[in-house]
């Protein structure tokens, strides 16, 4: 990068300019996105499209097309000879454009400069249709997080219904869903021995429709039939019990594929490819970004780009299992994780760039401390389903060893041109604290701790305990909260054995099922008990395919069918989230009023004296 400038031609053409300045006379796939363009590989359209290209494809990418002028965006690059690929980009574009309380946000950090009007609500269906309707003989290939996560009949919080699984409203021909490296080098090999995308039905992970008569026999070992979508409209109960079947198959080294009706067709989704191998990994991080925003956005500010510039991702998958989140709905909770060879020559890559300034922001993943972790004996894992491999606790198959990231620390610091690295993904304290039945792995993690707080702080360590309450914790499939007071602990005294003044940044989040108002304050009450003014709060958004949000739509937990008290309506929401805030005047007089309507006196005198 130091001794080479920029070309044009060093990332992927977005104009038939640049089609022809690579000489080229057609392209084999066009990928459209939600998201500004950004060579890197933290955005999803980049790795796809490098892939693509290091297949010896010819790739065009048009970031976040006009739908609403003539359509020029959707027909300036013409006609592919493979497919059309589609992505709403990094997040599910709903999640991306409205806050909880539905309110359209003022700011995309996907976008140039933070516009917040560039991309239309559920970005994957409008931009397919309008590719439907042009080039209604051009296949359609689904991917990224909004597909991904919308695979199977699922609740959609915006409109507050169900919607069929995605590839119904958008008519394409294949959904990849999750990580799609692995499934999508199969599906080129098909391609390129003749197969039509709409005739593929054997590639794992990914999802297609077929006329009920028509589903094709099943390669993979096991099959499982879920409730149709219509027996979901009529029945919440039986899309609980549906949602559990979907996780737990996503969460198998060998799962299931999963049939489903939906009008008078049948969903198929063949099960998830194996966990991807360290060579696999590394090979998808060493693919020729460059690592910068296409140069049509030179003098525009991208805040996701600014904020990952000088990141390094370590690795992929999470196995929390949190409630709330679809990182593991869409990464999977196997860790696939890049081999120290990789992970140091991206750093040497960022240690060259014109305004680095010695400060690596980011040494993380999904989680941060997740890095090569995975099953001690990995025939334990073939039999397992659970969602999570630390909660309820710690799995006792599960290495929590942390002695290789401290390794990858120790290595990247010493390095010519960084100063400091820090950590700015989320830290899973309650595997820290765990103490196993071996000797080595605890005094690894101690001392992971005191490196991690001593040398990778940038001054503030941000944590997500989420709540307080031990029932609503239960439900985040989160740790007792007793493991943030020790974790709290040990952040002081080392903070003060080494003279720093390091804040601990805890995040919290208000209106999740089981929550209820005397949760909230007494959330309240032991926060302020531990000095916290609370800044990094926010009310639960239910996202599609998450335990959360089923738990939101149904009414009942999809795991026991027993019925849990959420908070929908405004005025209840509004209630729960006054609590983080009841230091501030104008919160007060509603907070006392509520709390002696609920009995607790006790909280008022904890609260204002």
């Amino acid at each position: 990068m130091s001794n080479h400038l920029p070309q044009l031609t060093d990332w992927l053409p977005t104009t038939i300019k640049e089609v022809k300045l690579r000489g080229w006379d057609y392209l084999d796939v066009i990928l459209f996105s939600g998201d500004a363009y950004i060579d890197h590989p933290s955005f999803g359209t980049a790795v796809i499209a490098r892939l693509l290209e290091s297949e010896g494809l010819r790739v065009g990418i048009v970031p976040q097309p006009n739908w609403r002028d003539d359509l020029r965006d959707f027909k300036k690059l013409g006609r592919p000879c493979l497919f059309f690929a589609v992505t709403a980009g990094v997040m599910d574009s709903m999640i991306n454009r409205y806050t909880a309380n539905k309110r359209i946000r003022s700011n995309d950090a996907y976008t140039p400069d933070g516009r917040s009007d560039m991309r239309p609500d559920r970005a994957v269906t409008v931009y397919s249709r309008i590719l439907r309707e042009l080039y209604p003989d051009v296949p359609i290939l689904l991917g990224g997080v909004e597909a991904s996560l919308r695979r199977v009949t699922h609740y959609d919080y915006w409109d507050d219904t169900l919607h069929p699984t995605i590839l119904m409203d958008t008519g394409a021909d294949l959904l990849i869903y999750g990580m799609g490296e692995q499934p999508l080098k199969s599906l080129l090999k098909q391609t390129r021995e003749g197969k039509c995308i709409g005739e593929i039905d054997n590639v794992p992970q990914t999802a297609y429709l077929r006329p009920k008569n028509q589903v094709p026999k099943n390669s993979f070992d096991e099959e499982v039939s879920l409730f149709s979508h219509e027996e979901c409209l009529s029945d919440k109960r039986k899309q609980a019990r549906n949602f559990r079947v979907v996780e737990e198959q996503s969460n198998r080294l060998s799962a299931a594929r999963i049939l489903q009706e939906v009008a008078n067709q049948t969903l198929v989704v063949n099960p998830p490819c194996p966990p991807m191998t360290e060579e696999q990994i590394d090979a998808s991080f060493n693919l020729p970004y460059t690592r910068l925003p296409h140069p049509k956005y030179r003098g525009k500010h991208i805040p996701a780009y600014e904020m990952i510039k000088f990141s390094v991702n370590l690795h992929r998958g999470c196995f929390g299992g949190c409630s709330f989140c679809t990182i593991s709905a869409h990464q999977g909770k196997f860790i696939a994780s890049r081999s120290k060879q990789s992970i140091m020559e991206e750093v040497m890559k960022i240690t060259q760039m014109p305004d680095f300034k010695g400060y690596i922001s980011d040494l993380g993943g999904p989680s941060a401390n997740m890095y090569r972790m995975q099953g001690k004996d990995l025939s334990v894992c073939e039999k397992c389903k659970k969602p999570s491999c630390i909660f309820p606790k710690v799995c006792f198959n599960l290495n929590t060893n942390h002695s290789d990231l401290l390794d990858i620390y120790k290595e990247v610091d010493a390095l010519p041109g960084v100063k400091k690295s820090f950590i700015g993904s989320g830290i899973r304290y309650d595997m820290l604290l765990h103490e196993s039945d071996d000797k080595e792995t605890n005094s690894a993690n101690r001392e992971y701790l005191e490196e991690l707080i001593k040398n990778h702080v940038s001054g503030r360590l941000k944590v997500a305990p989420e709540h307080t309450s031990e029932t609503t914790l239960k439900i985040m499939r989160k740790p007792s909260f007793n493991y943030f007071q020790r974790f709290q602990t040990i952040f002081d005294r080392l903070n003060k054995e080494h003279g720093l003044k390091q804040q601990l940044i805890p995040y919290f989040i208000s209106s999740h099922p089981g929550c209820t108002d005397e949760d909230m304050a007494e959330l309240a009450a032991t926060t302020k008990e531990l000095d916290f003014r609370l800044e990094q709060v926010q009310d639960f958004t239910p996202s599609p395919m998450t335990l959360a949000a089923e738990i939101y739509y149904t009414g009942l937990h999809p795991y026991t069918l027993k019925p849990v008290y959420t908070a929908k309506k405004s005025m209840q929401k509004n209630t729960q989230r006054q609590f983080f805030f009841w230091y501030e005047p104008k919160q007060r007089g509603s907070i006392i009023r509520k709390l002696k309507r609920i009995g607790r006196n006790d909280l008022i005198k904890k609260l204002y004296g």
